[in-house]
């Protein structure tokens, strides 16, 4: 489970998922270069993970719906690291509106964070994993396979992550780069926020419909304790054969 010697790039590294992958690959002897937008909290984060090491960190701003800045900051992120060898698209938003009330805004947004900026960083990073090979980690989400009611402008946007993924996964196999989404169910700040918008009847309706959903343990994942270790995985030599795929960690709630 050594990362040791290994460059990466992690998108969305100022908090939830994103922050507890930039600490699990430092520790695992990577060095990791961590793109957001939100400056404060990714400086402290990548200074932190740096310092507890083994591995080594640095932040760069980044916003993944500009493909010119986005295109620059891997540039700059890479000539930093010395060389890449993957990336870990975490960076994205949700927001809840029935399906018949949206707005061309909230449902361009969706589509410009989640899928256009997957779009921008796999291409600005193919770039540099070309020649050698390397990983491509997409985070997906059920919502993109079973649908979310609520949240259409969400799962059509993660829907779209998935066909990208399946679809590049095939066109970049030839370099020996392999292109996963993962379809993580963990407690994160956008969870937290997602249940802030409940009222107390509705939270205790979703909080029973998750227990009956999740065989282990009936509630989401911890991502330090979950995920973390999958993505170190996956970002080893031991998932060289693993391409194409929609990845669930998150309890048994995507059981088909």
């Amino acid at each position: 489970m050594s990362l040791e010697g290994k460059r990466f790039i992690v998108t969305g590294s100022a908090r939830g998922i994103g922050a507890s992958t930039l600490r699990a690959l430092v520790a695992a002897g990577a060095s990791v270069a961590a793109l957001d937008v939100s400056d404060a909290d990714g400086e402290r984060l990548a200074r932190e993970a740096h310092a507890a090491g083994p591995g080594r960190s640095r932040y760069f701003h980044c916003d993944v719906r500009e493909r010119a800045l986005v295109h620059a900051a891997v540039d700059e992120a890479v000539a930093w690291l010395g060389g890449l060898d993957g990336l870990v698209n975490i960076a994205g938003v949700e927001r809840q509106a029935p399906a018949e009330d949206l707005s061309e805004e909230e449902w361009d947004l969706m589509f410009d964070v989640n899928a256009r900026g997957t779009l921008h960083t796999n291409q600005a990073v193919f770039r540099h994993l070309k020649a050698r090979g390397g990983r491509i980690l997409n985070f997906a989400s059920a919502a993109g396979v079973m649908g979310l009611p609520g949240c259409a402008h969400y799962s059509a946007a993660k829907a779209a992550v998935l066909g990208w993924t399946r679809t590049v996964a095939k066109e970049w196999g030839m370099y020996a780069i392999t292109v996963n989404a993962i379809a993580p169910g963990m407690w994160t700040p956008m969870y937290d926020a997602h249940r802030a918008r409940m009222d107390q009847a509705q939270l205790q309706a979703h909080d029973a419909m998750m227990a009956r959903m999740i065989p282990l343990g009936g509630r989401l994942g911890d991502p330090d304790r979950d995920l973390a270790p999958v993505l170190v995985f996956l970002l080893g030599e031991g998932a060289r054969f693993i391409t194409g795929q929609t990845l669930a960690v998150d309890g048994g709630l995507m059981i088909p």
